[in-house]
């Protein structure tokens, strides 16, 4: 991918299944050659990575290794993290997410298409950001979630300019 913001970065990926470590670092490295892809399989493992390095982006599973503690270290490091949730997708831990400082809150079964998602989490600030995954993956989430759900969690982000 000519020219992908991901170019040069140092990406830390942290997920229990080790298949997910494989495929994602395989998508973003066919994708992003020149791409630092690290991997941890434990939540042990990933506070060590977290505690000796320094990641330009950081991606966390919410299931099996901690995730919303891992993204409150990874946030208070000021590193940009974004969610990757199978077993937890639904509104709420979307909205943790959010209220945690998270980035991007993506399912497991857009794995293949990880690399738009996270180019976006590094070109927009914050509420963009936001907007954008939620605008990209609105079908997705209402067939996941039903319709309304946005306003049910309080997460109605097609509000957020008007207040």
């Amino acid at each position: 991918m000519a020219g992908s913001i991901l170019s040069g970065k140092r990406i830390l990926i942290v997920d229990d299944e080790p298949d997910v470590l494989e495929t994602l670092k395989d998508v973003i490295s066919d994708s992003v050659p020149d791409c630092i892809v690290e991997t941890a399989s434990t939540y042990e493992h990933a506070i060590q990575m977290l505690s000796g390095w320094t990641y330009d982006l950081v991606v966390l599973d919410i299931m099996g290794v901690n995730g919303f503690d891992l993204l409150q270290r990874a946030v208070d490091r000021k590193l940009p993290v974004a969610m990757l949730t199978a077993h937890a997708l639904n509104p709420e831990a979307l909205k943790k997410s959010f209220e945690m400082g998270a980035r991007a809150y993506l399912p497991k079964e857009m794995m293949a298409e990880i690399v738009p998602f996270l180019e976006d989490v590094l070109k927009y600030e914050y509420l963009p950001g936001w907007r954008r995954l939620l605008e990209k993956l609105e079908g997705f989430f209402t067939r996941k979630f039903e319709p309304g759900w946005e306003k049910r969690a309080g997460m109605d982000w097609k509000e957020w300019d008007k207040g």
